[in-house]
């Protein structure tokens, strides 16, 4: 993923920026009473063997049964290039394992090529492949492209207000000007959140003006994509203790995706990422072996 890669993040600052004040009322506003458990879901953009080269044990045939083995879910990249034959879909829900979720990206028509105008069918197209994943669906999200500015915020409205399906809904803001200007900060986080839409949080070292920090649902869903530098640890502590701080105010659902310039990195960074996690709000996920890797037996001494 070459969103947003600089060639020395070592020169930024890529703290965390302080929650915007209206996340707060949105977790305030929570379901989830304090005992109940906060539902957790890490995984990684993709689970071919090209991309993530060292994570797969020789001899491995079926390699979303063994992705599916070690994490918990996948951000399904694929589906932005295509839309995949039901059969395909169906064959993925069987090769997954219990408790496995996909998150599918729409249609890069749907959101790059017609800009959310015409779309009726294709998304109702799009929501029917989706559907034979079953309980293994997770919650779909449009990513529109870096220069869908505010001028088309009615065509977001008309999208977002007749969104006539039982699942839920994300999208990702890559115009800067969807963030810089409050009043049209105020008008989009509004009308996501009347409409029960989660505001996608993205994390890379080039785009720091994308950290809105503004959640509109309970449920965060955070695209972290790693620079393969030593600072993809520290940024990923700072998740960790923001994480902790939103379970404590009523967070309800957790779905992180870890991506890299170099993504076979991605199943180590997503090891590091869930051991501290679990330290450190308690939560069970299953660490994914990935100690073939040298660097992993550096970063977890005690594994």
């Amino acid at each position: 993923m070459k969103f947003g890669k600089v060639d020395d993040p070592g020169r930024l600052d890529l703290s965390l920026p302080k929650d915007h004040p209206g996340t707060a009322a949105v977790l305030r506003r929570s379901g989830r009473a304090v005992d109940d458990a906060l539902r957790v879901y890490v995984g990684c953009s993709r689970w071919g063997k090209a991309d993530l080269k060292g994570f797969y044990p020789p001899g491995i045939k079926n390699e979303l049964d063994y992705y599916s083995s070690q994490f918990n879910c996948v951000e399904l990249n694929a589906t932005f290039y295509r839309l995949f034959p039901i059969a395909t879909f169906e064959k993925w829900y069987a090769s997954a394992r219990e408790g496995f979720r996909f998150f599918p990206k729409f249609d890069q028509t749907i959101s790059h090529f017609r800009r959310l105008r015409d779309v009726e069918a294709l998304v109702d197209n799009s929501v029917t492949h989706f559907s034979h994943l079953r309980e293994k669906l997770g919650m779909p999200f449009l990513q529109m492209h870096n220069n869908f500015a505010p001028k088309d915020l009615d065509l977001v409205e008309a999208f977002v207000e007749n969104w006539r399906y039982d699942i839920p809904l994300a999208i990702e803001f890559r115009h800067t000007d969807w963030f810089n200007d409050p009043a049209v900060s105020s008008e989009l986080y509004d009308l996501l959140e009347k409409n029960g839409i989660t505001n996608v949080l993205v994390d890379t070292a080039g785009r720091r003006d994308l950290m809105h920090m503004r959640m509109t649902t309970p449920s965060a869903m955070i695209r972290f994509v790693g620079a393969n530098h030593p600072s993809d640890y520290t940024r990923l502590d700072a998740w960790i203790e923001r994480i902790a701080s939103w379970k404590k105010q009523g967070l309800e659902n957790l779905y992180f995706f870890v991506h890299q310039n170099i993504e076979k990195e991605s199943p180590l960074l997503s090891a590091y990422f869930i051991k501290g996690l679990n330290k450190r709000i308690g939560s069970d996920l299953h660490i994914p072996h990935t100690l073939a890797n040298s660097a992993e037996r550096q970063l977890f001494p005690d594994s």
